[in-house]
C-alpha cells in the first residue's frame, strides 16, 4: 500500500501528520509513505489538491468531501474533539486498515 502526504510548506500540520504515518507504518514493509510537496497554485489544481496535509491511500483521499476547494489552504479535518488540522491517529489507523 502506497501512502502520500501531499503538503505545502506554509501549513504547519502536516509535520503532525508525517508523525503519526511513520509511527503507524513502522516495521511495516508492505506500507510506504511518499512525500509531495504542492509548491504552486497551478499545481495544486493540475492534481485536485484539498489542502495541508492531505493522505492519499493508493491514490484515494479517504477523507475527501466532494465539494472541498482545490488550493493552497490549510485542511481541516472532522475529528471526535471538533474539527482540526490533522486527522486523529485512530482515524488514521482506520483508515489505513487497522495497521
Amino acid at each position: 500500500m502506497e501512502i502520500t502526504l501531499q503538503y505545502f510548506d506554509g501549513c504547519p500540520n502536516w509535520t503532525t501528520v508525517e508523525r503519526q504515518l511513520t509511527e503507524l507504518i513502522s516495521g511495516r514493509p508492505d506500507l510506504t509513505l511518499r512525500r509531495e510537496l504542492v509548491a504552486t497554485a497551478e499545481q495544486a489544481e493540475r492534481i485536485g489538491f484539498r489542502g495541508s496535509p492531505s493522505i492519499l491511500v493508493d491514490g484515494i483521499d479517504p477523507f475527501a468531501y466532494p465539494n472541498a476547494p482545490v488550493g493552497l489552504a490549510c485542511r481541516i479535518y472532522a475529528t471526535p474533539a471538533g474539527p482540526a488540522g490533522a486527522p486523529t491517529k485512530a482515524q488514521l489507523r482506520e483508515v489505513l486498515g487497522d495497521v
